[in-house]
């Protein structure tokens, strides 16, 4: 397989990821909201450390720009979609698969969010990772977790990881001075 061939395949690997975040964090918020009727019930613990907590978001990450008029709502759902868009042309140019996985997940999260925002008015959040008081996390759902997660990936190989000098460039610009 050529190169420009494997990345197109890198570049579908990562709509597919983005498409399978974003229907398994719908399908997660309609389960915890219908069936077992969290936004009712307020709270149920599943483990001694994680419980289903209902909390509705009406910011971004940890409860920034808080919308709380119809304005600010849609001015945030237009934000953040300009956002999703950026991300889907950064997948669709970027050549490391890795990146390429990192931005699904993360493009996959937003849209599970901006959906929420644009249906609900706020993004539903659920999952209350505990040791006993306290709270490493905010009540978050699988659409943050997916976001931080590429966000990470993405931080630790711009940090952390180096690309390989081509040698041969290095070696004709040696023997030309």
């Amino acid at each position: 397989m050529t190169d420009s061939a494997q990345i197109k395949n890198y570049r579908r690997i990562g709509l597919v990821i983005a498409f399978l975040i974003f229907i398994l964090d719908q399908a997660s918020k309609f389960l915890v909201m219908w069936p077992l009727q969290l936004p009712v019930r307020g709270q149920i613990e599943l483990m001694p450390f994680f419980n289903l907590t209902w909390a509705e978001n009406y910011g971004v990450s940890m409860g920034f720009l808080t919308a709380s008029t119809d304005f600010q709502r849609w001015a945030l759902v237009t934000l953040t979609g300009l956002i999703g868009i950026a991300v889907f042309i950064w997948m669709n140019r970027e050549k490391a698969k890795w990146d390429i996985i990192a931005l699904g997940m993360v493009l996959g999260g937003a849209m599970g969010n901006i959906v929420d925002r644009a249906r609900l008015g706020y993004v539903a959040d659920f999952a209350d990772l505990h040791f006993g008081d306290f709270r490493p996390f905010l009540i978050f759902n699988l659409a943050d977790a997916c976001i931080s997660i590429g966000v990470v990936i993405l931080l630790a190989r711009a940090l952390l990881i180096r690309e390989k000098k081509d040698e041969t460039k290095d070696d004709v610009q040696l023997d030309e001075s």
